[in-house]
């Protein structure tokens, strides 16, 4: 019979301390999602998925990386040593997760690896291929208010790959071999936990059973599942969110207002819904460019030696037989009308009559697109 965490790290006398680090667009809010679900069966069998006032570790995360974000970085101050303060009830092991930590840099990586001097340091990085990635990326940006179109993304991405100081965001948090490099610096490799996550069609629970491993679980599927899936958008829903942004910024509409209204009830809710969505991929002729940084990426990984749960063939771009290549920011005008349509009477069906001005307002908007 397999024992449980605990039972094994009192026999090694051991307590070990797992820093998910990233990266962003790899199944980590899924991961954390089921990780928050069944916390307390978790802390029985000796992990500490580490509470905090919010109950993710997104803001400890942010004070320790020292991000600029929306504001947000001021209500973070002192998370991340309260989040510490809040292992240290711990009986056994403690996991730490949240993508942004894949920004940070030595200092931080460090500071963060000697926050537990009790605990053994593992560091995980999950990793999905850059294929993937980038149009995942843009996607989330967009998600985050960003005007940005599809082929300025990919120009920017192209720019900015070789620069050394002051990467752009997207290659501080997906660049795999700084990361492993970042956060294992001083650890042995075998601390050191790359988790691929599988290629599209692979068996659902896949990720989570890979994952798992590393935290060395007992009977990991006897957990409570987490239907949180992050939203993946077509070309049409993306223009009309790009073009909503303009709208909303040009008002002043603040964050939260964005927040629960847009990213929670139009883009989860309705958008992310739309069937016979074409998901945006690399345009063909970035394609190679995508292949040689993967393969390039997997041989300094191989190189170095760090533990691979899962296999490294994974991160090798995948491309969709497509007869003409769609491009996410030449949508047909019809659909992203729809789309806005749709999004609309999701809006107003939530705002229920005590908002008639509102909802008059609205409503001559929704006659306005139909034409």
């Amino acid at each position: 019979m397999v024992g449980t965490q605990r039972d094994r790290h009192n026999a090694l006398m051991t307590r070990r301390v797992l820093l998910h680090v990233g990266t962003p667009k790899s199944g980590t809010s899924y991961l954390q999602d089921r990780l928050a679900l069944n916390r307390e069966r978790l802390a029985a069998q000796g992990l500490e998925y580490v509470g905090t006032r919010t109950g993710d570790h997104f803001e400890a995360a942010l004070d320790l990386i020292g991000e600029r974000w929306a504001g947000e970085e001021q209500v973070a101050r002192g998370q991340w040593d309260a989040l510490v303060t809040e292992s240290r009830r711990a009986r056994g092991d403690i996991l730490v997760s949240h993508e942004i930590l894949a920004a940070a840099g030595p200092d931080q990586a460090a500071r963060a690896l000697a926050s537990f001097p009790d605990h053994e340091p593992h560091v995980v990085l999950t990793a999905r291929d850059l294929g993937r990635q980038v149009p995942a990326e843009w996607q989330e940006r967009v998600k985050h208010r960003g005007q940005i179109s599809y082929v300025d993304f990919l120009k920017a991405l192209h720019r900015n790959h070789s620069r050394e100081e002051r990467p752009s965001w997207f290659w501080r948090v997906q660049h795999l071999p700084r990361i492993l490099e970042t956060w294992g610096r001083g650890l042995p490799p075998e601390r050191v936990h790359l988790v691929t996550v599988p290629p599209p069609g692979s068996p659902s629970g896949l990720l989570w059973e890979r994952y798992t491993r590393v935290l060395g679980m007992a009977d990991p599927l006897a957990l409570e599942d987490s239907t949180t899936t992050n939203a993946s958008l077509g070309g049409p829903e993306v223009t009309m969110l790009r073009e909503l942004n303009v709208a909303l910024a040009e008002r002043g509409v603040p964050r939260p207002v964005y927040v629960e209204w847009v990213r929670e009830a139009i883009v989860r809710e309705v958008l992310a819904e739309r069937p016979s969505m074409r998901p945006a991929t690399v345009p063909p002729r970035r394609r190679a460019w995508v292949e040689a940084i993967s393969q390039e990426w997997r041989d300094a990984i191989e190189a170095s030696g760090v533990d691979v749960v899962g296999d490294l063939d994974d991160l090798a771009p995948v491309w969709p037989v497509e007869r003409r290549w769609p491009n996410p920011d030449l949508a047909d005008r019809a659909a992203v009308a729809d789309a806005a349509i749709e999004s609309l009477a999701h809006v107003l069906a939530a705002i229920e009559p005590e908002a008639p001005r509102i909802t008059s307002r609205v409503s001559r908007l929704t006659r306005r697109l139909q034409g």
